[in-house]
C-alpha cells in the first residue's frame, strides 16, 4: 500500500504538477484528522513520512510518569522501559500505531482531507498561473457559445473562462473550435476558483499583437507611445523609434504590409492606423489625423487646438460619424478642432 501511495504521489506531480511536498503535508493533516476521530481528540500523536523509504507511520506520544493519572496521555517509567530501555521520567514515549486499524468513518475523513488538499493545489496553481498571464495574450479555444446573452466559454489550456459579450469584439460570431486570441486583463481569487475577466475590445489586445508581431518592438527599438481604439471599426498607435536608422511606422507596417495584415486578420479586418509619435505636439496631432492630410496646427490653449484642412480633407479629416477626429483626439490628449481653410 505504501508503494501504491508514494506512486500516486508521483503522478499527481508529473500529471497535474501539484508538489509531492504539499501532499504530503496534507496527508499528514489527513492522518492526524483520522486518528483524532477514533480516539476523541485527546491523544497526542507524531506523524513520520520517509519518502525515500516509501514508510508511513504514525506515533502515539505518552509523557513517561512515576503514577499515570490519565492513561490517554501518560504511561509510568516501567511501562515506557518495555518500548525501549531508553526512556526515563520526564521522557515523552513514543509506540508506534497501525494506521491500517482507523475505522471506516476515520478513513473517510482522511479521504476527503486529501481531496481537499488536491482542490486547493490546483486552485493555487490555477491562480498562479493566470496571473502570470495577466495583460498578456493567450490563445483560447472556444468550446460553447450561450445563445441566451451571446457569453463564449473558451478553454485557454488552463482552465474554462468566460469571454462576455460586453468584451468581445462588436459583430464578432464565434463557433466551436474557434481559435481566439484574449487579452488577460483582471485575474481574482474565490474560493470556487479563480475569477478571469477575458477581453478582446481591450486597447491592450492591440499593444500585445504588435510587440508579437514586430520584432522591433520586442527588442526595444520601438516603442508604442499610445493607442486609441474603438474595437471592431478602427484603432490608431503611436509609435516612436530609439534609433533614426530604423523607420517606425514602415517597421509595424512590414514589408508588403505583412506584419500589420496577420494583426488586422486577427481582429476581423479592424482598420489600423499606425502613426509617427513626435515630441511635437503640431506634429502629432497632424499625424494623427491621417489618412487627411493637414495644412497647419495652432494651439489655441494647453490642451486644445485648431486644425486647417483644405475642403476636400474636411470629410477625411472628420471620419464617419466623427470617428477620425475623435481617435485623434484621444491619441494625442488634445482638443481638436478642424476648420477649412
Amino acid at each position: 500500500m505504501n508503494n501504491e501511495f508514494f506512486t500516486a504521489l508521483d503522478l499527481l506531480e508529473k500529471e497535474r504538477g501539484i508538489p509531492k511536498e504539499y501532499m504530503l503535508e496534507r496527508v499528514e493533516a489527513a492522518l492526524l484528522s483520522a486518528y483524532r476521530r477514533d480516539s476523541g481528540g485527546f491523544e497526542n500523536v507524531r506523524i513520520s513520512i520517509d519518502p525515500e523509504k516509501k514508510d508511513v507511520k504514525m506515533f502515539k506520544q505518552l509523557n513517561v510518569v512515576a503514577e499515570v493519572t490519565d492513561p490517554s496521555t501518560e504511561i509510568t517509567v516501567e511501562d515506557a522501559k518495555k518500548v525501549s530501555r531508553r526512556y526515563k521520567l520526564g521522557d515523552v514515549c513514543e509506540i508506534e500505531m497501525k494506521t491500517k486499524n482507523f475505522g471506516r468513518l476515520s478513513a473517510q475523513s482522511a479521504k476527503q482531507v486529501i481531496i481537499q488538499g488536491i482542490r486547493e493545489a490546483e486552485h493555487t496553481m490555477m491562480v498562479r498561473d493566470y496571473e502570470s498571464k495577466k495583460e498578456e495574450v493567450i490563445t483560447a479555444t472556444v468550446t460553447r457559445v450561450d445563445p441566451m446573452n451571446g457569453n463564449a466559454i473558451v478553454d485557454t489550456g488552463t482552465s474554462e473562462a468566460v469571454l462576455l459579450k460586453s468584451e468581445q469584439i462588436p459583430g464578432e460570431v464565434y463557433s466551436v473550435g474557434d481559435h481566439i486570441k484574449v487579452f488577460v486583463m483582471e485575474v481574482s481569487s474565490e474560493s470556487r476558483g479563480p475569477i478571469v475577466t477575458l477581453s478582446r475590445s481591450h486597447f491592450g489586445l492591440v499593444k500585445r499583437l504588435f510587440e508579437l508581431e514586430v520584432p522591433e518592438i520586442q527588442d526595444g527599438t520601438i516603442v508604442i507611445r499610445g493607442i486609441a481604439r474603438e474595437p471592431g471599426s478602427r484603432t490608431k498607435i503611436a509609435v516612436f523609434s530609439r534609433d533614426e536608422n530604423v523607420d517606425a511606422v514602415g517597421s509595424c507596417i512590414g514589408p508588403k504590409r505583412g506584419r500589420i495584415s496577420d494583426i488586422v486578420d486577427e481582429l476581423n479586418g479592424e482598420k489600423i492606423d499606425v502613426v509617427p509619435f513626435s515630441e511635437v505636439p503640431e506634429e502629432f496631432v497632424a499625424a494623427a489625423l491621417k489618412p487627411a492630410t493637414v495644412e497647419s496646427v495652432t494651439f489655441e490653449s494647453e490642451r486644445s487646438c485648431k486644425v486647417i484642412v483644405a475642403p476636400e480633407q474636411l470629410s477625411l479629416a472628420i471620419g464617419k460619424e466623427g470617428q477620425n477626429v475623435r481617435l485623434a483626439a484621444r491619441l494625442t490628449g488634445y482638443k481638436i478642432d478642424i476648420k477649412t481653410v
